[in-house]
């Protein structure tokens, strides 16, 4: 049973910063991607930025390049996701995803597992 587990959500003051953790247990990160969704309220999902097995290879949606960073370790199974510069509407339910097959790395269809999600509010 695949579990992703997200942590480090909380509330911060705007121009702050925060670093989110998604462990994935029962199931090894390896060849394909792993990601960061948000969902603010009223809002539809969408992706925030990804992390390729293997190469390593990062993505990200526009509003948040060169103020977010999404790194891997690869011996703990974790990906990490540093918000720096938080704005207000950077607010939302932040999601860990992770595929176990191919697909794009920005479309929620690509994704088979989904950790329950961790709140970040930037006031």
């Amino acid at each position: 049973h695949v579990q992703l587990v997200e942590s480090g959500g909380g509330s911060v003051q705007a121009g702050g910063s925060q670093r989110l953790s998604c462990v994935a247990s029962s199931w090894t990160y390896s060849g394909n991607y792993m990601a960061w969704f948000r969902q603010a309220p009223g809002k539809e999902r969408e992706a925030v930025a990804a992390i390729l097995g293997g190469n390593g290879l990062t993505y990200y949606v526009d509003s948040v390049k060169g103020r977010f960073t999404i790194s891997r370790d690869s011996s703990k199974n974790t990906i990490y996701l540093q918000m720096n510069s938080l704005k207000p509407e950077d607010t939302a339910m932040y999601y860990c995803a992770g595929t176990s097959r191919g697909g794009t790395w920005y479309r929620s269809q690509t994704y088979n597992y989904w950790g329950q999600g961790t709140q970040v509010t930037v006031s």
